[in-house]
């Protein structure tokens, strides 16, 4: 299946410290419904589920519509990417899933209001759960998503807890991409992938253990000897994404030519053909150091 991914605009009510749009969402508001209808028509073409996505989904004034509209289209998924806060209230959460939405993907970046706040920049914590709860009360398909930085690594095990005891369908650990906003902030953002991937082990582990399908983003094969069966990029379906004036045709190529980067010892790697690597900008300003080849029987698993 096909999947199109569309950008409403970049209106969002958090200010993530790692946003990867950055400034952009500063620059440009939200598209209108009539522009947003007819790239849903064109992306109905050749594309059998629609991701509706921002900045902010929620945020754009005329989401219902826009959600009834890719349900009149006939996609088969209507997923609704957001942060979760405006399903903290039920009856926005009953008007969505009637109008066509049928599997949402939230965020959640701490087990603690402290830290989901901090990383947010915004007292957003508790409507992210109730939004989470609320789903789960309405029993819609729930997909998590948390961005790996400096600040949550050592406890993404109590984000899994987390998750897990909101009984959500599937989450995923995505290791920050340096761009935007975490391109400004590298220092107090991006960890070292060598610190993070233990406490990523752990997680996927407590996951594991209640029956979760728990994927990674953006972390390498030569990361993930034992676990390569939660490497999401296996099983990234292909899409074609909408952005605000541009359309990137195949996201698969996209990052694997231009958003990411292997080193020289990477072609020693039994992975190396089927291994994306790791986003560029990482790399750049570490170095490949910590990236070594996978070359025992064990990285057959």
């Amino acid at each position: 299946m096909k999947r199109a991914d569309i950008k409403v605009g970049f209106l969002c009510n958090n200010n993530c410290v790692f946003c990867v749009q950055g400034d952009e969402k500063k620059k440009h508001g939200n598209k209108s419904l009539a522009e947003l209808k007819k790239i849903l028509e064109e992306a109905k073409q050749d594309c059998t589920e629609v991701v509706i996505t921002g900045g902010e989904p929620t945020a754009h004034k005329e989401i219902l519509k826009l959600v009834s509209y890719a349900k009149k289209l006939g996609f088969a998924t209507i997923q609704i990417q957001s942060n979760g806060r405006m399903f903290a209230y039920l009856d926005f959460c009953q008007k969505i899933i009637k109008a066509g939405a049928n599997q949402f993907a939230l965020a959640l970046h701490g087990h603690t209001p402290e830290l989901h706040n901090f990383l947010t920049g915004s007292n957003s914590f508790a409507q992210t759960v109730a939004g989470i709860m609320n789903l789960k009360k309405l029993d819609q398909e729930v997909i998590m998503n948390t961005v790996i930085t400096k600040s949550n690594y050592r406890h993404l095990p109590e984000i899994a807890k987390l998750l897990v005891s909101l009984d959500v369908d599937q989450f995923q650990l995505a290791f920050v991409h340096a761009d935007g906003s975490a391109g400004k902030n590298f220092q107090s953002v991006v960890p070292r992938m060598s610190l993070a991937v233990p406490y990523v082990k752990k997680a996927i582990d407590i996951g594991r253990r209640f029956n979760k399908n728990v994927m990674t983003e953006a972390i390498p094969f030569c990361f993930m000897v034992g676990y390569e069966d939660s490497i999401s990029e296996k099983v990234i379906p292909e899409t074609k994404i909408y952005e605000h004036d541009y359309i990137v045709e195949n996201f698969t190529d996209a990052r694997i030519t231009r958003g990411k980067a292997k080193g020289g010892r990477c072609k020693k790697c039994r992975y190396y053909k089927i291994c994306e690597g790791t986003w560029k900008e990482y790399p750049q300003k570490f170095g490949w150091e910590e990236f070594k080849p996978v070359q025992s029987e064990y990285g057959k698993k």
